[in-house]
């Protein structure tokens, strides 16, 4: 319990493949994922996690069919509708990850009334990636610091990879030092690729409905039994 991560991130794949193999529409495989997800979120705030980072919706989601991402819009808005008062009450911070641009108006309504809902908590924060990408992140950072740049507030000298962290989406929280994916899948997928740089990564079979609390425990246990060096000897 003395080297629980302080920051988690998780990249909750295999919704859609959970429900194939059991003859269910994809839909139900994104609805056991929500349930999931509800499970490893009271698990993390109990272990004392301070920071979890879950990629709810990324930008090249938007390339899947319109019926799916309706479903996944829908599930989306009726997780936090449903978990907010738990949530807020168990003194956890709601942050959203990504552009909210092209969400749909009330799913994009329910994340600004939970997060401004949340706002002062000071338990576990939950950085939901909503319309995120990781190279997106990047570009817009620094289009962000070129502008600031141009118009004196900041100066050429002063760009240090601390301030570009300030520019980007995760401003204010550490670097995961964990990132678990399921499904068996060796990539990140466009997730945290600047904050994983040196973020220990654990990949697991389980699908992400099948990813309970046990599942967890055992990535923490492989994230204990790795030595972290930072480059160094």
């Amino acid at each position: 319990m003395t080297r629980i991560p302080q920051h988690i991130a998780l990249i909750m794949d295999g919704n859609g493949r959970w429900a194939q193999q059991r003859g269910m529409p994809r839909s139900m495989g994104h609805r056991a994922g929500v349930e999931a997800l509800r499970n490893i979120v009271r698990l993390s705030d109990n272990l004392g996690v301070k920071y979890l980072t879950v990629y709810a919706f990324s930008t090249e989601n938007w390339k899947r069919p319109r019926s799916e991402i309706g479903i996944l819009m829908s599930l989306l808005k009726e997780y936090v509708v449903k978990e907010l008062d738990e949530l807020h009450a168990n003194n956890v911070k709601i942050q959203v990850l990504g552009n909210m641009e092209n969400i749909p108006d009330d799913v994009r309504a329910a994340y600004v009334l939970a997060c401004e809902k949340t706002k002062n908590n000071k338990g576990l924060v939950l950085n939901v990636a909503l319309n995120y990408g990781s190279r997106a992140e990047i570009t817009q950072a620094c289009k962000r610091i070129v502008m600031d740049v141009l118009q004196g507030s900041i100066k050429y000298e002063d760009i240090t990879e601390d301030l570009f962290a300030e520019y980007l989406f995760t401003k204010g929280c550490p670097e995961p030092e964990l990132i678990v994916r399921t499904s068996g899948e060796m990539r990140l997928s466009n997730f945290l690729l600047w904050q994983a740089a040196y973020s220990e990564i654990v990949v697991v079979k389980e699908l992400w409905p099948d990813f309970n609390e046990q599942s967890l425990l055992e990535a923490i246990r492989i994230f204990q039994n790795r030595e972290r060096r930072f480059g160094g000897i």
